[in-house]
């Protein structure tokens, strides 16, 4: 998948929002941890660590936009630290349990976020790839569900969210 729409349309979407709050510090770390919390949030309506429920997984729609979120702030990230010429999605990481992917993600995340190098930062696309794959998803699914919830992040700055 071509990474390069991707981040025109975020970075758009990052410099409306940015414009419209009057941002003018560094966000950096403000998005990494929104990063770290909407990897939680895909976790956690997963339900793959949840060893002492019966529960399934939630709907693969609902996965899918929580996958997406995530991906708004991944591709956010890169654009702070001017990676984003990243081109095409990095090789998956080998499949592994889920929690497992979880976990690597999280770590990636936390790695770059403390040393932000161009090869932490596609260690996290890497995984992220591991992630989709696992749950089901095609590159294409991905895309068009970035591009809906983007619209829908635009509408929500334009009634105040």
């Amino acid at each position: 998948m071509n990474l390069q729409k991707l981040f025109i349309l975020q970075k758009s979407l990052d410099t409306y929002i940015q414009a419209e709050k009057n941002i003018s510090h560094d966000v950096f770390l403000e998005k990494g941890l929104a990063l770290l919390i909407e990897l939680a949030e895909l976790a956690n309506e997963t339900r793959c660590f949840k060893f002492w429920s019966d529960k399934g997984p939630s709907e693969k729609d609902v996965l899918l936009e929580e996958y997406v979120d995530s991906i708004h702030f991944l591709l956010s990230v890169g654009i702070e630290m001017n990676f984003n010429d990243l081109e095409n999605w990095p090789e998956n990481h080998e499949d592994e349990s889920l929690t497992l992917l979880f976990l690597h993600t999280q770590s990636s995340i936390n790695q770059f976020l403390l040393e932000p190098t161009d090869d932490n930062y596609k260690d996290i696309w890497s995984w992220y790839g591991a992630i989709a794959t696992n749950l089901g998803f095609t590159h294409s699914e991905v895309l068009q569900a970035y591009l809906e919830k983007n619209e829908k992040n635009y509408e929500r700055q334009r009634t105040g969210y």
